[in-house]
């Protein structure tokens, strides 16, 4: 159950009791003190089920936001620099002893920052988006004394400064302008970025392409001139360089707030399929929602946008999402928890045999994450499922827990992270870590992937037990044997084999040798000597082993 909100504050609008509004006429101390306040519970409570949304309406703040669990902050004007931060939007990891790589599920959206010293903090790893940003100064990517960071995820942002990555692990950016960056470790990919190292993989392990080939920005709440609450969608932009609002408003549709049914902690599922049948869009406010039915998107161009890390619980083994085989409809900041009974999928985007072109209007799937155990023993056998075509999914991290309760081999079982059945999929910024066979299963064809980022199950108890036929162990990415078409660049894998050090990984990716696929700047590490990742790719590189935790790399395949 949901506990009782533990603060509640009033706001010219019902966004539930989750959600603070801040406008520039409230003191700025009042403001500090509410921030500040969420900061202590949510620091260190990574598993918890509170649920948080700061947002600021258009204007100037004097604050300091530190940015806990299952937080977001985001700014309420049409144009990032609508809200000005005088300040710093900071993640930190003085709770886990200056280590981010548990710096999970939060996020900073749509605002301008102005750090007093001129550098921002945002040390984060998996599921902390840095998106429609501008920070007029420098951003740092990992913590205060460069304890260890290993993941995230900026987009559609303005950097005035350096962008210092530090100890990151791995890194993607995408569609951002920055005036330059520095540092690396294994693999940092930059997408349709201004600024941009040039690509040296792997010395520096840098890869630059020059232009998204196809993007639709995550929809966002803002308030117009008139004090109208409205959720803004962007437009489809093809070969996109630079950030979507450069010139000025971005493109695209504003939907009034009278179309959507706002989603407030008690809601059920028939509250919502009711909702939609009607043809409401849903915005999800912050809180954890059980799920005894699937939420049902049936109708072209719906959009459900979560705030606060709004979490859906399958309750008795039902999948959690259905979407139907229809052009556009855009799901965006969810948390996907599984529950304790198993069910096929959590997300199932389109049924199976789903056959239409979505090419001109696609599916985008925008800050959508998958849990399974870590608060709870979770069980689900695909994470996410994927049949319908041109689907864009843009940022994700699909995630069977490696710490927390509800942990283990028998656990929390869960086969796949992600399968992709549909043709012409995109996805970038593809986080997808510890599931027991594939992570990720590509059988459609025309698929792309920019940058993936993998860990190998911890938890297998012995060689037996990680076994695909005569095979040891499952490949991260596997694309099957049928397709002849498939792309992909920047792919990282690494085992830490941690019940059973002993344990090898024949190869972390998989691909048919076939003129249309081609897999480019491709790495395997082993995580201090916990197990070897024998070969990168189809008995090609490697073995990635001992305890100096070197990568081994393979610049392209075929």
């Amino acid at each position: 159950m949901m506990p009782e909100p533990v603060l509640t504050w009033s706001n010219p609008i019902d966004l539930g009791p989750n959600v603070a509004i801040f406008d520039p006429s409230m003191p700025a101390s009042l403001i500090q003190e509410r921030l500040d306040q969420v900061f202590a519970i949510q620091e260190a409570n990574q598993f918890g089920w509170e649920r948080y949304a700061f947002l600021f309406k258009p204007g100037e703040y004097a604050v300091h936001a530190n940015i806990g669990f299952n937080t977001q902050i985001c700014g309420l004007g049409l144009l990032p620099d609508d809200v000005v931060i005088h300040g710093t939007v900071a993640a930190e990891a003085d709770w886990f002893n200056d280590n981010a790589t548990h710096n999970f599920w939060r996020g900073a959206e749509n605002m301008k920052v102005v750090p007093p010293d001129g550098n921002n903090r945002w040390a984060v790893s998996q599921a902390a988006s840095f998106r429609r940003m501008c920070v007029d100064g420098s951003l740092q990517l990992d913590p205060r004394n460069h304890g260890w960071s290993s993941g995230g995820y900026l987009a559609d942002s303005f950097v005035s400064g350096q962008v210092f990555s530090g100890s990151q692990q791995q890194y993607m950016a995408r569609n951002a302008q920055i005036k330059g960056w520095s540092n690396y470790v294994w693999n940092c990919l930059f997408l349709g970025v201004d600024g941009a190292p040039a690509q040296t993989f792997p010395n520096p392990p840098y890869t630059t392409i020059g232009q998204t080939p196809a993007i639709c920005e995550k929809p966002f709440l803002y308030v117009d001139a008139q004090e109208n609450y409205c959720v803004f969608v962007p437009d489809l932009r093809a070969d996109a360089y630079g950030t979507s609002w450069a010139g000025g408003a971005p493109m695209g549709v504003s939907l009034p707030i009278s179309c959507f049914y706002i989603v407030k902690p008690g809601a059920t599922a028939t509250d919502i399929n009711a909702a939609l049948a009607a043809g409401k869009d849903l915005l999800v406010t912050p809180g954890v929602y059980h799920l005894d039915q699937p939420i049902q998107i049936n109708r072209a161009n719906t959009v459900v946008l979560g705030l606060g890390m709004a979490t859906l619980v399958n309750d008795h083994g039902v999948v959690a999402m259905q979407i139907a085989d229809v052009d556009g409809v855009k799901i965006a900041g969810l948390l996907f928890d599984a529950g304790t009974v198993n069910a096929p999928t959590l997300l199932e985007v389109g049924p199976p045999g789903a056959s239409a072109s979505h090419s001109s209007n696609p599916i985008t799937l925008s800050d959508v994450f998958v849990r399974v155990g870590g608060a709870v023993a979770g069980k689900v056998t695909v994470g996410v499922m994927i049949h319908c075509s041109d689907v864009i999914i843009d940022h994700t991290w699909i995630w069977r827990a490696d710490h927390g309760d509800g942990v283990g081999w028998t656990v929390n079982p869960s086969q796949n992270g992600l399968i992709v059945n549909g043709h012409n999929v995109i996805a970038y910024g593809l986080f997808v870590e510890h599931f027991q066979q594939y992570n990720v299963l590509w059988n459609g064809n025309g698929g792309r992937t920019y940058f993936f980022q993998n860990e190998l199950p911890y938890d297998p108890p012995h060689q037996a037990a990680y076994m695909n036929g005569s095979t040891r162990g499952y490949a991260a990415y596997k694309v099957a044997d049928a397709v002849s078409t498939h792309e992909a660049w920047g792919l990282g894998s690494y085992c830490f084999f941690n019940v059973d050090p002993s344990i090898v990984s024949d190869q972390s990716f998989e691909a048919p040798v076939v003129p249309g696929v081609k897999l480019r700047h491709l790495l395997t590490v082993s995580l201090g000597g916990r197990g070897v990742i024998a070969n990168v790719i189809n008995g090609i590189g490697g073995p990635a082993q001992g305890v100096a935790t070197v990568p081994v790399y393979v610049v392209s395949y075929p």
